[in-house]
């Protein structure tokens, strides 16, 4: 199949340029001037007026994973789908490593669940789990055989893992160009938190983030920072929730550490009234880290602006209201599911809260969806709109009005937290390796692409390790 695409405002993390693109087969194999005089192409788009963006790209995904007595919402098929139908073309999912698993084995155990299944581009982070020292020895296998060089550890949860097994992991992903991925909460902290909320009778969801207090985090990303600094790696802190935390990390970096720092959509947008909502309607927004006051996503947002957050993941985790959420938590905040849906609404988000509002360039935009994570993660093959990537492309009209709704969205939730918000921008086609997937229809998007057709992307190491 191949496709031209004409007059579009070709986006990149360093600039905008107007051009057409040319897409033969999975590639992208021409940008230039007035190329339908050079080339034929069986599909011709126009895209006056249109942005032509690298497709966005999810590092931070929790598809078809148990947790707490239930199972996320959405599997590889309606998470893959509500993602392509968002401009997404590519996501990085967790598989959590069982007790006495190897991490070739998790990571083939959760490819069976997505292969045949996903319809756009998708790997693996495996979480340690069990880290027996053959484990941590599997590190240098996983990173240059089976294609995740990216290892994500819990600072929380009873799976937490401790100093020791920081250290190591540390070490074998500096040797051989692996990246650990650390969940920055202090267990003790939160734990005698949730003993005295409990203890006083106060168990409704805003004590949830009461618990997961950001000193809490603030610790956490610290003692990361001091473990990268003993080993001389380098660490990725997952879903930033909080300015106390931004500023640990801006310090680290002051002495030289290197750490990276990831937010999601929710921290960006939504702020800890939430859980005052009624009627029991704050359990929506029960999520570890938690929602936090409106100073701190102003601070996320500046951290995006002058490149002191790097990414965008969304931690899509998703729990129905009706059925998951109320399942055991109704009079106890502890048992209700951590976890918010996020998977479809992540660029359309950015955009608008961000570009439109004035608080990121487009550039940074790109950047933080797409170019920058594809070269964290080693995803060699995407995020940049180039000759010779592939074919991952949003067609994007900066001036469509949406208002979100769960009707019209594509995740396998009953509700989304991002109800009724007016946004201006959304995708008008989207293309995975080439082949359409999902496209405006004059009221939402349609998916259109065929269940099956993504692939398992092999990731590759830091160079020189």
């Amino acid at each position: 199949m191949s496709v031209l695409i004409k007059n579009g405002m070709v986006v990149t993390s360093s600039g905008r340029y107007a051009a057409d693109v040319y897409v033969d087969g999975e590639k992208i194999k021409a940008i230039g001037s007035d190329l339908e005089h050079t080339v034929k192409a069986e599909e011709v788009v126009e895209a006056k007026g249109k942005y032509v963006l690298p497709g966005a790209i999810d590092p931070h995904t929790h598809l078809a994973m148990p947790f707490m007595g239930t199972t996320s919402k959405d599997d590889f098929r309606t998470g893959s789908m509500a993602a392509a139908c968002g401009g997404t073309t590519t996501v990085v999912d967790f598989v959590l490593q069982n007790k006495g698993e190897s991490l070739y084995d998790a990571v083939e155990r959760k490819k069976g669940i997505a292969d045949g299944m996903v319809v756009v581009d998708y790997s693996l982070h495996p979480a340690v789990l069990d880290p027996r020292p053959e484990v941590i020895d599997e590190v240098k296998k996983a990173a240059r055989e089976y294609g995740t060089p990216s290892f994500k550890i819990f600072l929380f949860y009873d799976f937490r893992v401790d100093d020791y097994t920081m250290i190591r992991l540390l070490e074998e992903t500096k040797k051989y160009g692996g990246l650990v991925q650390v969940h920055a909460e202090n267990f003790d902290i939160v734990r005698r938190l949730n003993e005295n909320f409990e203890q006083a009778g106060t168990m409704s969801p805003m004590y949830h983030a009461k618990a997961h207090a950001i000193l809490a985090e603030e610790e956490a990303v610290d003692k990361a920072a001091k473990m990268v600094e003993f080993t001389g790696s380098r660490i990725y802190i997952v879903h930033l929730s909080s300015k106390e935390g931004l500023w640990k990390i801006k310090k680290a970096r002051d002495r030289g550490v290197e750490i990276y720092a990831e937010t999601c959509p929710q921290y960006l947008t939504l702020n800890e009234e939430r859980y005052d909502e009624p009627n029991w309607q704050g359990a929506k927004y029960v999520m570890s880290p938690p929602l936090r006051p409106k100073d701190s996503s102003e601070e996320l947002w500046l951290g995006l602006r002058y490149g002191d957050v790097q990414t965008i993941g969304t931690d899509h985790c998703p729990f129905d209201f009706k059925g998951q959420k109320d399942m055991f938590g109704k009079e106890d905040y502890k048992k209700i599911p951590n976890g918010a849906p996020g998977i479809e609404t992540m660029l359309m988000l950015l955009h608008s809260e961000g570009v439109v509002k004035g608080r990121i360039s487009l550039e940074q935009m790109v950047a933080a969806l797409s170019t920058n994570t594809a070269k964290l993660f080693g995803l060699t093959d995407k995020g940049e709109v180039a000759v010779g990537k592939d074919a991952d492309l949003v067609i994007f009209d900066p001036k469509q009005k949406f208002t979100v709704s769960q009707s019209k969205l594509h995740m396998n939730v009953d509700y989304t937290p991002w109800e009724g918000w007016e946004l201006t921008g959304m995708p008008s086609v989207v293309y995975s390796r080439g082949q359409r997937v999902a496209e405006w229809d004059g009221k939402q998007m349609k998916f259109v692409g065929k269940e099956g057709a993504g692939r398992f992307v092999k990731r590759q190491p830091r160079e020189g390790s």
